[in-house]
């Protein structure tokens, strides 16, 4: 470590002055960098963009569906009647627990029309007791439904995951690069002072901090959001067992 140290000390002395430390100009390294390296860190800005925009994005889509999903269930647990449940539902669009009720709602008024429920059996007699035809249907449609909401929930959450993935290595790309023209400016001129070699270094290092900076926010939101869509998907399951017992009590 001692001769690490000492190595990197000689090679900042030129001229019998120390360079100073922190005054790392990041425009005036640019400046000097290949099409190659330019193009790397183009497409290392680009995915960090892009990753930042869909974890804003999420982010407030979550925070409206953690409202929305509140407020519904608030209302389907004070509801005595569907009907009054599905009223409600237009105002609440987020919630991916509207797209499970009504599936579920939806196929639980095709077996009434079937049944002919709600039609008095006399005329002038009271409507008969409505009958569901098929529990399992019902069930059917809200598995259907709850997998839909969870593809809805994952949108655009795996490209985090391929720029977690893929940026290092495009980052290490661009320095693999760099360290190449470093040699080749060594083999041209003969000479590895600091004048020669440092940019050419600062230049590849650029690249691998670019690409860690496009990675590690997209790696920590990736983890994160699907903690969330896990227990999303979860709260669904519970819903239609919910939903099911209901159905169950009232309709057979």
């Amino acid at each position: 470590m001692h001769t690490l140290g000492t190595l990197i000390l000689a090679l900042q002395v030129q001229d019998g002055a120390v360079a100073p430390l922190g005054d790392v100009n990041v425009v005036d390294i640019l400046r000097g960098s290949g099409p190659v390296s330019l193009i790397v860190l183009g497409i290392l800005v680009l995915l960090s963009v892009w990753s930042w925009a869909i974890i804003l994005q999420k982010v407030i889509s979550y925070r409206a569906i953690q409202r929305q999903t509140t407020t519904f269930l608030d209302v389907f647990r004070r509801s005595s009647k569907f009907s009054e449940v599905q009223s409600v539902c237009p105002s609440l669009p987020a919630s991916p627990l509207v797209g499970v009720f009504q599936a579920g709602y939806a196929e639980l008024n095709a077996q009434f029309r079937i049944t002919g429920a709600g039609a008095p059996a006399n005329p002038g007699g009271p409507a008969p007791r409505p009958t569901l035809k098929s529990l399992a249907a019902v069930d059917r449609a809200l598995l259907r439904a709850s997998a839909v909401e969870v593809n809805k929930l994952e949108k655009r959450i795996p490209f985090l995951a391929t720029i977690a993935s893929a940026a290092p290595f495009i980052g290490l790309f661009g320095t693999v690069w760099g360290i190449l023209i470093t040699f080749e400016r060594i083999g041209l001129t003969g000479s590895t002072n600091l004048a020669t070699v440092g940019p050419g270094i600062a230049d590849a290092l650029i690249a691998t901090a670019a690409g860690l900076f496009a990675a590690i926010p997209a790696v920590l939101a990736y983890n994160h959001f699907t903690t969330k869509v896990k227990g999303y998907a979860s709260d669904l399951d519970d819903f239609s067992l919910e939903f099911l017992n209901i159905a169950e009590r009232n309709f057979t």
